[in-house]
């Protein structure tokens, strides 16, 4: 067991809710990482236990934080190759092939990219809600390519999540979307939700969704196709496939979103072929940008497609 963190209830913070308040004063803990130590009786008030997570604090009252040691996953780590982009003790950022689901879930109970995380960090890894793990600060889907950046430690995850929630971390996409959008440069909004009948899609919904927004910008403009750059300023799952197939320009290659029959190609010119066969969809996290976390360096990343992507836009360009 690890030593106390003290803290004492300052006027400003008087008559707060306690886990706001600790999170306040313990700024490299969330609200409810803090929820769950008093749930685990790991914080004391007046040098009592405190088991009230809606307590309002007093200025001058005292708290004690224990931090439990940090317990092992149960998750298994494997040896998968990983493209790092950058590493150091508090983050990496990584550009995810395509092919790895990003984490462990049923009917993908291994290789994923934690479990690879898992063998490559090792010890460097220092805890994330306590248990010995990797921080997925946001995801990609399982055929997305491109930049992620994932925490080592528990104050850089809950640094990185805060810059997500507040818009100021910077995710950029690069997209292949069926024919021309028009107008080419623009905003997409939609709330995002369940799909009211496929429960395992997302959908554009009127109601029960989460308020989604998508800006893009036409880069270039062929026969079928279009090649454009999405800024997520929200990042609901699915986002960028949902908002683009809600306007009749899915993604080529998205076989849950787009209405593009595969099968034969009679008559089709070889450009139409390549599209309607690429076998995932084209979407690729070309550029991140964060503040780090302990440096507060201003850090962008840039990766460049992937060779199946470079290929067919190589194609469609001719």
């Amino acid at each position: 067991m690890n030593t106390p963190s003290l803290f004492i209830i300052p006027e400003d913070l008087h008559h707060m809710r306690v886990d706001k308040a600790l999170a306040t004063l313990c700024p490299e803990l969330s609200r409810t990482r803090i929820k769950a130590l008093i749930e685990q009786q790991a914080v004391l008030c007046n040098n009592s236990l405190l088991t009230d997570v809606s307590l309002k604090v007093v200025m001058g009252d005292t708290f004690a934080i224990t931090i439990p040691d940090v317990i092992e996953t149960t998750l298994l780590a494997q040896d998968i190759p990983l493209d790092i982009v950058f590493e150091d003790a508090n983050l990496l950022v990584i550009n995810k092939q395509a092919g790895l689901v990003v984490h462990p879930a049923a009917g993908n109970p291994d290789n994923t990219l934690v479990n690879a995380l898992l063998a490559h960090c090792g010890d460097s890894l220092k805890g994330i809600g306590g248990e010995k793990r990797p921080g997925l600060v946001h995801r990609l889907d399982k055929d997305t390519t491109g930049l992620m950046v994932v925490a080592k430690t528990e104050q850089a995850h809950h640094l990185l999540a805060a810059q997500l929630q507040d818009r100021t971390m910077s995710r950029t996409y690069h997209a292949l979307i069926w024919q021309h959008i028009l107008p080419y440069t623009g905003e997409i909004t939609g709330d995002i939700g369940r799909h009211p009948i496929h429960r395992q899609k997302m959908a554009v919904v009127s109601r029960n969704g989460k308020e989604a927004l998508t800006y893009y910008q036409t880069l270039e403009l062929f026969k079928h196709c279009s090649l454009v750059e999405c800024k997520l300023a929200s990042g609901r799952t699915h986002q960028i496939r949902v908002h683009f197939s809600h306007l009749g320009h899915p993604v080529v290659g998205d076989s849950v979103y787009s209405r593009q029959q595969r099968g034969k190609h009679l008559a089709e010119d070889v450009t139409l072929k390549a599209l309607k066969s690429f076998p995932r969809q084209a979407l690729h996290a070309w550029q991140l940008a964060f503040i780090h976390p302990e440096t507060k360096e201003e850090m962008t990343f840039n990766v460049p497609l992937p060779t199946d992507f470079q290929e067919l836009l190589n194609l469609v360009r001719k």
